[in-house]
C-alpha cells in the first residue's frame, strides 16, 4: 500500500489551492508561488516545521525577491529579510519589522 505525498495548499479568497509536495520545501529557504492572480507568494517552511507565506513583492523596491531572503527571529517572532536592502518583514503578519508604515500580505498555509 502506497501513501500519498504530503502536500502544500494556500488559501487564496475562499478556497484553498496546492502548491507543492511538501518535499519540496527545505527548512529555512524559501520558494516562489505563482497565486490564481498572477502575482506570486513567499513560501517558508522553518526548521520547527512550520510553514508560513507572503506576498513575494519586495514593497521598498517592486522587485519579486522575499523568496529568497534569510529567515530569522526577534522575540521569538519569525521574520524574513529582503535579500536586497535587508527590511525584515514579519511571517506571521506581514508587517515590516523596520518600517511600522509597510507591511506585506500574509496567506494562510495548510499542509496535508
Amino acid at each position: 500500500m502506497s501513501t500519498a505525498p504530503t502536500r502544500v495548499h494556500l488559501r487564496y479568497a475562499d478556497d484553498w489551492f496546492e502548491v507543492c509536495e511538501r518535499a519540496r520545501l527545505t527548512p529555512g529557504r524559501g520558494i516562489a508561488a505563482l497565486l490564481p492572480d498572477g502575482r506570486q507568494a513567499a513560501l517558508f517552511l522553518d526548521r520547527e516545521g512550520r510553514a508560513y507565506a507572503i506576498d513575494n513583492r519586495d514593497p521598498f523596491t517592486g522587485a519579486a525577491v522575499l523568496s529568497r531572503g534569510l529567515l530569522g527571529s526577534q522575540a521569538g517572532r519569525p521574520f524574513v529579510a529582503s535579500p536586497l536592502l535587508k527590511q525584515r518583514f514579519d511571517l506571521e503578519t506581514g508587517r515590516c519589522l523596520d518600517d511600522d508604515e509597510v507591511a506585506v500580505q500574509t496567506h494562510p498555509v495548510r499542509i496535508a
